[in-house]
């Protein structure tokens, strides 16, 4: 209680109230929430009173997340509120010197933090030992699926002892999602937190009918317009870097980050955003999956999701906790039966805007 305390973590959200108490009786949890809902919190605290009941060295507490900036993430807030030094944690993601990682395994590493395909790697190579695992928190199921993890988790959980806690985490429990609750949960708590297939009600949704060439000149109108950092997305790696350089040519403070940069371009692009030297982040989705900034004030769509769950995931950036947020969608004339697609798959109406000319303001 006193490192909560001393991090502000003061009253529970509702994914926490609901998933720490049944997680502390040692029962398997499912849950679905939004980003931004305090979910890591609802896992690391059972994670380090589980931590604080049990002795010895080694693994007896396993995450496995999406991406390495997600990894990166837990981790950090996991020695936020760690009770002792002796609770270790390694982290085991691909994209950083492996030097470390093996470090911190072979020192006895109590928790640890991976991404499936490095830690998979570990495994084969005989270089980690999973054997005393009492608890597996799965984060964010359903993008480690999308992204064709689901062959690693598999061979990672054999590896488990059979005798463990499940927690699962995931935006939504279709498909593929369902099958791994079904094989790795064992009569789980089911937790509910808001619609999964919607965006957070502090999102005020606009869409601007726009020509493709009047884009970039729309986004820089909105950044004169209104205060705050902005988070733009866009469907290729090419055109994350031409929209960034050209705000840059503008005078406007962007950087970019995308599946081309090294892994240390990318750390350096998120943390000078969150930090408030760059106001812009230009990214793809992928890039973006692993992006947990807070106080983003403004969401900018410039290319349309290629899936109504993309959007909300891209929108769910801002508006977090109980803060108030603004999402903008670019569409042209030739896309309107796309929004439309997105808005009857949400049960969402966003505001019309239309921009007349490149001197008139949006309407």
């Amino acid at each position: 209680m006193a490192r909560l305390d001393a991090n502000k973590f003061n009253t529970p959200t509702p994914v926490q109230a609901g998933a720490i108490p049944p997680a502390l009786e040692g029962r398997d949890v499912l849950a679905t929430a939004q980003t931004g809902t305090g979910k890591t919190l609802s896992f690391l605290v059972p994670v380090v009173e589980m931590l604080q009941k049990t002795e010895g060295r080694g693994a007896h507490a396993l995450v496995l997340l999406p991406t390495r900036e997600l990894a990166m993430q837990v981790e950090t807030a996991f020695r936020a509120i760690r009770t002792s030094p002796s609770q270790t944690s390694a982290l085991v993601v691909g994209g950083l010197s492996e030097g470390a990682q093996l470090d911190a395994i072979r020192r006895g590493a109590r928790l640890i933090v991976a991404t499936p395909g490095r830690l998979e790697d570990f495994l084969k190579r005989k270089l980690v030992k999973l054997d005393q695992v009492r608890m597996l928190v799965l984060d964010e199921v359903d993008r480690m699926l999308d992204m064709g993890f689901q062959p690693a988790i598999a061979r990672i959980a054999a590896t488990l002892p059979t005798a463990r806690q499940t927690l699962c985490y995931s935006a939504t429990l279709e498909g593929a999602v369902q099958e791994v609750t079904r094989k790795y949960l064992n009569n789980p708590e089911r937790i509910e937190i808001g619609s999964v297939l919607k965006p957070s009600a502090n999102v005020e949704l606009r869409t601007f009918e726009v020509a493709p060439d009047k884009k970039q000149e729309l986004l820089e109108h909105l950044l004169d317009a209104e205060q705050g950092s902005f988070l733009v997305f866009v469907r290729t790696k090419h055109g994350a870097d031409r929209v960034a350089r050209r705000l840059s040519r503008s005078g406007w403070s962007a950087t970019q980050i995308h599946g081309d940069r090294s892994q240390s371009q990318r750390n350096s692009a998120l943390r000078s955003f969150s930090e408030g030297r760059h106001r812009v982040l230009v990214a793809t989705d992928v890039a973006a999956r692993g992006i947990d900034v807070a106080h983003v004030a403004h969401v900018v769509n410039y290319d349309l999701p290629k899936v109504p769950e993309d959007f909300v995931h891209r929108v769910g950036r801002t508006g977090r906790a109980s803060a108030r947020g603004v999402a903008s969608t670019f569409a042209g004339p030739a896309e309107r039966g796309d929004l439309k697609r997105i808005e009857r798959a949400l049960s969402i109406q966003m505001k019309r805007f239309r921009v007349r000319s490149a001197d008139e303001n949006a309407a």
